[in-house]
């Protein structure tokens, strides 16, 4: 792969030649419908894209045909590692240029954390590559954002691959139940029909992940628990890997029970959305205490994630950003009204 300058033209727009080593190269990185062009001429406006051959020019403003030329590279590069590059990896190439972030997005984008039933699991934003490699590095890593930015499938992944490689003997997922209490009694049915609403995400995660034909015998067997976090107090777990997923339903004392759980050989993954807190007014969310009493700790990772990781439907990731603007907007009113802001 090469690429050449032809200078500035006429009209002022700066014009370069991107070549591929072959035809069959360049429809493998851009796709054989165009689909990849027109959404990268949808990303930089200003460029105009001309495949022909082996060739593919820019043309445009000198700074976006050099980002653009930087884009073709990236996906040229994905695509020869075997990685799909659907629309939505596209739109997280193009955002990751734009922010001009020093990492390079085919690097990202391409890391592999699991494979499983023709389906491989990846990070799909810097802010995701980051979260993973925050938990190869640390012991406890709490991952913290909005519904859809992966926080609890990645760790999910990174669970079952320390199972595969052998680095743990058994996985523990745990949710809080109901809401904030546990008051499952209230509910009808057996004990496991009362639990298991709270607990489907994590199943429907793990056949994501693994044949769903083993997971009732590694289950029955103990190396694959899913439980209320309530079933953890008084226990010290070894040689695990376990997950709290929505943690910012604990209470600071519930927060505090499950990570002194800790034993030796194993990690903690938390995960929770402090826009989403479901405890009774007045009651402190153990997710934001946690940050701050635990700020200073070694070995203890606090991960971002917000609406630019959101890897469902767009539309997604603009409803967070529309809801986390509409909260501020509240939050400064009734700072002016001299109103109690709502401190869940």
């Amino acid at each position: 792969m090469s690429e050449s300058s032809t200078g500035i033209n006429a009209a002022g727009l700066d014009s370069r030649i991107f070549i591929f080593d072959s035809t069959e190269q360049m429809v493998q990185a851009l796709g054989s419908n165009d689909e990849a062009l027109r959404l990268i001429e949808d990303s930089f406006p200003g460029v105009g894209l001309q495949a022909r051959g082996n060739e593919l020019t820019i043309t445009g403003p000198s700074a976006d045909v050099l980002r653009t030329e930087r884009l073709v590279g990236e996906i040229r590069t994905m695509a020869s590692n075997n990685a799909t590059v659907s629309p939505q990896v596209l739109e997280q190439l193009v955002m990751m240029l734009k922010t001009q972030s020093a990492a390079r997005p085919s690097e990202v984008l391409s890391v592999n954390i699991l494979s499983s039933r023709g389906k491989t699991i990846r990070p799909k934003t810097l802010n995701q590559s980051t979260y993973v490699d925050a938990i190869d590095r640390n012991t406890i890593v709490f991952g913290i954002g909005p519904a859809g930015t992966g926080k609890t499938y990645l760790a999910m992944a990174k669970a079952v691959q320390a199972l595969q490689q052998k680095e743990v003997n058994r996985i523990i997922l745990t949710r809080p139940a109901v809401e904030a209490g546990e008051r499952l009694g209230f509910l009808p049915g057996t004990l496991n029909d009362k639990i298991d609403p709270y607990l489907r995400p994590l199943y429907d995660a793990l056949h994501d992940m693994m044949d769903p034909d083993s997971i009732p015998r590694l289950m029955a067997a103990g190396t694959i628990e899913v439980a209320p976090l309530a079933y953890m107090r008084g226990r010290t777990l070894n040689d695990a890997f376990i997950i709290l997923d929505e943690a910012q339903n604990t209470t600071p004392e519930q927060m505090k029970m499950f990570l002194t759980r800790l034993g030796f050989g194993s990690k903690m993954v938390v995960t929770g959305d402090v826009t989403q807190v479901d405890l009774p007014n007045g009651t402190s969310s153990g997710l934001r205490v946690v940050r701050e009493i635990l700020v200073d700790v070694d070995d203890v990772y606090f991960s971002e994630l917000d609406a630019s990781d959101v890897v469902r439907h767009r539309l997604v990731g603009d409803i967070v950003s529309a809801y986390s603007a509409w909260d501020e907007d509240q939050r400064a009113g009734q700072s002016r009204s001299g109103r109690p802001v709502n401190g869940r």
